[in-house]
């Protein structure tokens, strides 16, 4: 019984403290979400490869499944950069500024570089040539440049070393 109420506990405060909603909780991890996201490229690309693959053999079912399969992974996780660049940076790390604002001009350069990963993250939605996952990598390689500072590249490369 213990047992049993402490994975309950362990789930429901898991969701908790390592979820992440527009409530202001103050709990951010800027580098993790880039992580997930360089992580969400790779399975991107590692799917472009797979569906050029299968395409070549359109008459055995199980190649024609496994395609499909593909092609789902790759909308899911180029949707899933969308959704953490539109609903995470955008909308609460990227703070509005105006044109007087001190930092007005990198918050136009933060919010163009995350509109540009949105649209790359689409283009690879639309295609499946590897070159679109390329630039989009790039794009979020330039958002990592202007988006953290020394500290933040630190724990970055920290994390992506685990």
């Amino acid at each position: 019984m213990k047992i049993s109420l402490s994975i309950v506990l362990i789930t429901l405060t898991s969701s908790v403290l390592f979820s992440h909603c527009q409530v202001p909780c103050g709990i951010y991890d800027d580098a993790a979400r880039i992580k997930q996201i360089q992580e969400d490229i790779t399975t991107i690309q590692k799917a472009m490869k797979n569906i050029n693959e299968l395409s070549n053999n359109k008459t055995v079912p199980q190649d024609l499944n496994q395609l499909v399969r593909w092609v789902n992974t790759k909308e899911e996780h180029a949707q899933h950069i969308q959704d953490v660049i539109m609903q995470y940076f955008l909308a609460q790390r990227v703070k509005p500024k105006n044109v007087n604002d001190e930092g007005y001009t990198k918050y136009v350069s933060l919010t163009i570089s995350c509109q540009k990963i949105i649209f790359h993250a689409m283009k690879c939605k639309q295609n499946t040539e590897v070159s679109y996952s390329e630039i989009l990598l790039k794009e979020v390689n330039l958002l990592i440049d202007s988006y953290f500072d020394d500290h933040g590249k630190l724990h970055l490369n920290e994390l992506m070393s685990k």
